[in-house]
């Protein structure tokens, strides 16, 4: 058994969750460990937008947060169906109780914590972040900083995202979840060679 399919099997039909805030690179580096494992990656914001049939920001538009929140909640509820998957959540997402719930019990949460300088200099190549638009985003990105690491920091495991190749960070999730699950190293397995 390679490692990667140990660590699947380590974790018993739950999922991967990355929380944390936006430019944290929950989506750049979710997409290399679900490559590295062989599972599926979702973008719990990507399926909200298909049930909505709108984007984020048409979302928030239309409707308010406190909507948006509610079908994000349910949504992340549905997609922790027992199949093990890497799911990429809305930075908003872990602040709800029931989320945060119903991750604890179908998943494995890992916080990739970023400094303002990284996340602000991610976030301004995007005009789609509909939390930041206003007259002060760095201050607004610091207020988030302020009310949700706390809470975030409730996460299974925590892992340093910052300016290095996302491919860096996803190996260091990937060493942590096999800690975590208590999966041995790779060259602790038996390796399957020396049984031929």
């Amino acid at each position: 058994m390679t490692a990667e399919s140990a660590l699947v099997e380590a974790l018993g039909g739950r999922s991967i969750v990355l929380v944390g805030l936006m430019g944290a690179g929950k989506t750049s580096v979710g997409k290399r460990i679900a490559a590295r494992l062989h599972l599926p990656f979702v973008d719990a914001d990507a399926e909200i937008e298909k049930a909505a049939d709108a984007t984020i920001p048409e979302i928030f538009a239309r409707h308010g947060e406190a909507y948006f929140r509610d079908g994000e909640r349910r949504v992340i509820r549905r997609l922790l169906d027992g199949r093990p998957k890497v799911l990429a959540t809305g930075g908003g997402a872990f602040m709800n109780a029931e989320t945060r719930a119903a991750i604890a019990a179908g998943g494995v949460s890992i916080w990739l914590r970023a400094e303002l300088d990284i996340l602000m200099a991610r976030v301004r190549k995007r005009s789609n972040r509909p939390l930041l638009q206003t007259a002060d985003p760095e201050a607004t990105m610091r207020r988030l900083m302020d009310e949700r690491y706390p809470v975030y920091a409730a996460s299974d495991i925590h892992i340093l995202s910052r300016d290095v190749p996302h491919d860096v960070v996803a190996e260091e999730v990937v060493t942590a979840l096999a800690t975590f699950l208590a999966v041995p190293p790779a060259d602790a397995a038996p390796s399957e060679s020396a049984s031929t």
